[in-house]
């Protein structure tokens, strides 16, 4: 590639791949189990009650232990934001004239199709940035939403591991209780479940609907561009041309 005026960038570590579809595998068990939690489609095919009810509570727990896996990514996110020594996201979040301007450039570029390409693409841009942001919040609302629903199990305030637990998902997430009454506009007084139950599965189609134009967005500037984008999360590197040739 060098050769023929391309030059090889680096965008993404191996960690930061990995992280990627440790995400990517965890989202698609999640939607596949929690569309079962809200609406059982599926069950054994053993015509026997006693091993059917099995099958929720395996839904349930591998529901649980992705959602503990988006937990460690999100933190793990969420540092590398500000810490990161390879790049840091966070610059491009910051509303400066330059990355405002960046933002517009690149999505008229992507209205234009390719048409009015007036800005660097060989490392992150802010409509990127932005746009991971959005779904990073996505995924924290997910959570916390999550564990709200998780906490009104434990009804007696104890759990296998103390009070402490119990006390401290309330203290954390209570507050999606009204937030969630608020979006739906419910006349309820900022306690039921349900309207977290609601909100939780709406969040899901955005997140679906996130991913659908993420591959697609990936797609389309691989196409557009030729600077190989796509294949950023498998070997880390993408192509730009060598304004030096």
């Amino acid at each position: 590639m060098s050769k023929t005026g391309y030059k090889q960038v680096k965008r993404m570590t191996a960690f930061m791949r990995i992280n990627h579809w440790v995400v990517a595998f965890s989202m698609v068990a999640a939607v596949i189990t929690g569309l079962y939690i809200g609406h059982p489609y599926y069950q054994t095919f053993i015509a026997d009650p006693a091993v059917d009810k099995y099958v929720m509570a395996w839904n349930r727990w591998v529901h649980f232990m992705v959602a503990i896996i988006f937990d460690v990514s999100s933190i793990v996110v969420a540092y590398l934001y500000f810490f990161s020594r390879f790049e840091k996201p966070y610059k491009k979040l910051i509303p400066t004239w330059r990355n405002i301007k960046e933002f517009g450039a690149v999505f008229i570029n992507l209205l234009t199709l390719n048409r009015v390409k007036k800005f660097d693409s060989s490392h992150a841009d802010s409509f990127n940035a932005v746009f991971f942001f959005i779904f990073h919040l996505l995924l924290l609302w997910m959570l916390l939403s999550g564990l709200q629903m998780y906490v009104q199990g434990l009804e007696s305030g104890i759990s296998s591991i103390g009070a402490w637990w119990p006390a401290m998902l309330h203290l954390a997430t209570d507050w999606t209780l009204p937030v969630s009454s608020w979006i739906l506009g419910s006349t309820a007084t900022g306690t039921n479940v349900m309207d977290v139950r609601i909100v939780h599965h709406i969040s899901m189609w955005l997140i679906i609907t996130w991913v659908v134009f993420h591959i697609y967005y990936q797609v389309w500037r691989t196409i557009f561009w030729k600077e190989g984008d796509i294949a950023i999360v498998v070997g880390g590197s993408k192509f730009v041309k060598d304004e030096k040739k």
